[in-house]
């Protein structure tokens, strides 16, 4: 998958969904959600890749979120559950951590809307610098295993790809 086909296939729809919520699809958005999936996964798998045992570990989608963390997050937060379920249930996925999970595995417009609704979830406005990201990415995503050399590269790919369409 390229950042381009992510952000045409994926990213787009999912905040023109979301804007039934009251959530607006911004050239901020797109960067960040696209910077996110690039940090977490580079757009390569839609399962975790462990070290010796391939594509077995517990984050599954572009955005890697896990079942009982970032799935349950946005099934339950305040300011996003009620939208994030009726997001489900439009989409024919079981509104549930596992439902969710299960079906982020394959239907990437669904990830894409969980992701901007844990991005969402931040007190703080969107992103607009490298350094305000990584600060809101880390707070969202809470990786166990950060890797901030690779954030500045997510982030340009991210800037250029939404510049470049």
């Amino acid at each position: 998958m390229t950042p381009l086909r992510l952000l045409h296939t994926a990213i787009i729809p999912a905040l023109q969904e979301l804007q039934s919520c009251g959530i607006p699809d911004t050239t901020e958005a797109r960067r960040f959600v696209l910077a996110i999936a690039l940090q977490e996964s580079g757009v390569l798998r839609r399962r975790q890749y462990i070290s010796g045992a391939g594509e077995t570990g517990p984050a599954v989608s572009f955005w890697q979120f896990e079942q009982g963390g970032g799935c349950n997050g946005v099934l339950t937060h305040f300011l996003v559950a009620q939208c994030m379920r009726r997001m489900c249930i439009e989409f024919n996925v079981t509104p549930t951590a596992q439902g969710l999970w299960e079906a982020m595995r394959y239907q990437d417009v669904i990830a894409a809307i969980a992701a901007r609704l844990l991005v969402y979830t931040l007190p703080s406005k969107l992103p607009t610098t490298p350094e305000e990201g990584w600060g809101q990415y880390l707070d969202a995503w809470r990786p166990g295993k950060p890797h901030p050399q690779a954030w500045a590269q997510a982030w340009a790919t991210a800037t250029e790809t939404i510049g470049g369409q």
